[in-house]
């Protein structure tokens, strides 16, 4: 599992980051943390322990919502989680776990 994880969060980043619909967002962000951060994420959605001990979703995402992160945006980046799930040979199932999950925290990212 964590090996893939780290493939995934590789492949998952690289996407976003070339993809210019998002990676605006990603200019002033610390890649290596923000990739410990995901780590965090899908390991607890994959049943693993929760380590995450950064800020809530809606604080760590306020100062983007002011650059103008919207729904769009969040759908692309749920478009290459899910892209590189697939990817990387995780069954239907699980990717729908995932995804979500992900959807769970929209409003909370998005600050609706």
């Amino acid at each position: 599992l964590e090996d893939g994880l780290a493939m995934g969060r590789t492949r998952r980043l690289g996407r976003v980051l070339a993809d210019e619909r998002i990676s605006h967002f990603f200019e002033d962000v610390d890649m290596e943390r923000q990739a410990a951060k995901q780590k965090a994420f899908l390991t607890m959605v994959f049943g693993g322990p929760n380590h995450y001990t950064g800020q809530d979703m809606r604080n760590a995402h306020a100062h983007l919502v002011k650059r103008g992160l919207n729904d769009s945006h969040f759908n692309a980046v749920a478009e290459h989680l899910e892209g590189t799930l697939k990817e990387l040979g995780v069954a239907a199932p699980l990717i729908q776990q995932v995804l979500t999950t992900a959807e769970s925290v929209r409003g909370d990212v998005l600050n609706k």
